[in-house]
């Protein structure tokens, strides 16, 4: 019997668009994707460097960009948020516990924020019994840790307890410690489908 529901954020709320986040490097010079951008990516959203050391990260290897051109492109990954699913979210928070576990980072979140204005973020927060951020946390999925972090803290039982994100190692993680998952698939299914999915 589930009686809680941790929620990932990216696609699953929000739409993400991540070939505009690439195109928008690659028009500020950049070749590829590499090693050094993924690093710079763990270590911000686990909160272990400041936004101007991910900037200037990005602007070693990009000297012509602008701080501002830096943030445009790495914020172009964030989509719209359909009111639909705020609904939704809305009806499921009257009959179940729920948490949000997102791997984000600070300015991704604070874009998020002030795109949707003050309003919808508090109605879209409201939902939850405890909003988790990757760069507040100090970890990030698929790390255990994390999943058993909420556990713990929150006394979940493991078995009644659904978690939903749009990656498979999240996922299986996250089963590998007893929770019920739902790997959605993005593009082929919505958050809007939960029931349809004889889970809960």
């Amino acid at each position: 019997m589930i009686d809680t529901i941790i929620f990932d954020f990216g696609d699953i709320f929000i739409n993400l668009d991540k070939p505009g986040t690439i195109s928008g490097f690659q028009n500020l010079g950049m070749k590829e994707w590499h090693s050094d951008f993924d690093q710079l990516n763990l270590s911000f959203e686990v909160g272990a460097i400041s936004p101007e050391d991910f900037i200037g990260g990005f602007q070693k290897h990009l000297p012509d960009a602008s701080k501002e051109e830096i943030l445009k492109a790495w914020n172009a990954i964030l989509g719209d948020f359909p009111f639909y699913r705020l609904e939704f979210l809305q009806e499921l928070s009257k009959k179940y516990r729920l948490f949000l576990l997102s791997n984000t980072d600070s300015i991704h979140i604070e874009t998020f924020e002030t795109k949707s204005g003050a309003e919808f973020c508090e109605d879209f927060y409201q939902c939850f019994e405890k909003v988790y951020f990757s760069f507040d946390m100090g970890l990030r999925k698929p790390d255990p840790k994390i999943y058993q972090f909420l556990i713990d803290k929150h006394n979940l039982v493991p078995e009644n307890t659904l978690f939903v994100d749009d990656k498979k190692e999240n996922t299986d993680s996250a089963a590998a410690l007893g929770i019920k998952v739902w790997n959605l698939q993005v593009g082929k299914e919505d958050v809007v489908d939960l029931y349809k999915k004889n889970i809960l």
